[in-house]
């Protein structure tokens, strides 16, 4: 009886330490109003954009959210092509895994001098969920794509002026200056002009503006 108890605390004890063991030091700890960007798969389509704005540290994004807590859970503000959606945290990192199991997904925060706007900017964007994804690629219509529903989040929270900037959008191929035919054939569907100039961002550029800075890397 005396060994089995000895036994007991033993285990206990050794568990105990594993358990501990496994709880690094330097965990990540979200932030709400984090930024996530990610890069996906989406065919031609990605590769597009990635061809015209590498992100932070050469990486390739194709995709951002903005990170929300909401009754203790964790969930990303993302406009997607159903729309302006909430997914819960774990759905949104293990949507693109890269050959390790990692996701492909690197964080950014806004810098101090931002950070005041975090309540009000994901306010604004939960009342924009169910909005229709923005396919022309327009900030002046009421859809809105990734990197712009987090962009005009923050700018009605920062009293209309911008946090991020907007540089002129290009669609056009950097080796060859014409239109990836994907564009072409995108835009002639919706019976639209390409916005080739009109001012827009995209998640690799945004991963590089002055105003966040990277602070986590799944993959690394």
């Amino acid at each position: 009886m005396v060994f089995k108890r000895f036994l007991h605390i033993i285990l206990l004890t050794y568990s105990l330490n594993i358990l501990l063991s496994c709880q690094s030091k330097d965990e990540f700890l979200w932030q709400e109003g984090d930024i996530l960007f990610q890069d996906g798969d989406c065919g031609d389509f990605c590769d597009a954009i990635r061809a015209v704005t590498s992100g932070y540290d050469g990486r390739d994004f194709s995709h951002n959210g903005f990170l929300l807590l909401e009754n203790n859970k964790w969930y990303i503000l993302e406009a997607i092509s159903k729309g302006v959606s909430k997914t819960p945290l774990d759905s949104f990192l293990t949507r693109h895994l890269d050959t390790d199991g990692k996701p492909k997904v690197m964080v950014g925060r806004l810098k101090p001098e931002y950070q005041h706007l975090i309540p009000t900017a994901l306010q604004e964007a939960k009342k924009l969920l169910g909005k229709p994804y923005d396919s022309e690629f327009d900030l002046l219509n009421d859809s809105y794509y990734c990197s712009e529903l987090i962009h005009l989040s923050l700018q009605h929270a920062n009293k209309g002026e911008p946090v991020f900037e907007t540089p002129p959008m290009t669609f056009k191929d950097p080796d060859s200056k014409e239109f990836f035919p994907i564009w072409e054939t995108y835009y002639a569907k919706l019976g639209k002009a390409i916005p080739e100039g009109m001012p827009g961002l995209n998640p690799g550029g945004m991963s590089l503006d002055a105003a966040i800075e990277m602070v986590y890397d799944f993959q690394k």
